[in-house]
């Protein structure tokens, strides 16, 4: 009788999520503490774990990089185009969240350096694929309006 192939008999991609956390024109970026990267800006973010919900692992990830904590999340895109990551074939799911900047206090934590907001029209040099991810974000905010 021949063998069946299961979906877990191919290669399987990393998933990570990334929270774009905006304030009135104002985007709370991290730099990153190691490789891929280090030293650059990005927007917070991780993998998922196995037995995680993606909006849960967006959350913790948030707390564990920059303190802030947020209920309300808006899944805003999945970008996964191959390449997007030197560690492999990574996808993400990419949330926004809109906060008042004054009822927060961001503070670096787990791998990233540092915290701060910068303006949304003039970013600084962005890691990864982040900076396209900000523009999608830009043109959703200008849409929504």
């Amino acid at each position: 009788m021949a063998r069946k192939k299961f979906v877990y008999d191919y290669p399987r991609p990393m998933v990570t999520v990334d929270v774009v956390i905006v304030s009135r024109g104002r985007v709370l970026l991290i730099r990153r503490k190691h490789d891929p990267y280090a030293g650059a800006w990005a927007i917070p973010g991780g993998f998922v774990d196995m037995d995680e919900d993606l909006a849960d692992a967006a959350r913790r990830e948030l707390i564990e990089e920059t303190g802030v904590a947020v209920k309300n999340l808006e899944q805003i895109g999945t970008f996964g185009a191959p390449g997007r990551d030197p560690r492999g074939r990574v996808i993400s799911v990419v949330y926004l969240a809109k906060i008042d900047a004054g009822s927060v206090k961001p503070r670096a934590a787990d791998d990233a350096a540092a915290a701060a907001w910068h303006p949304l029209q003039r970013l600084p040099p962005l890691a990864f694929d982040h900076e396209q991810i900000l523009a999608q974000v830009r043109r959703r905010l200008r849409f929504k309006r």
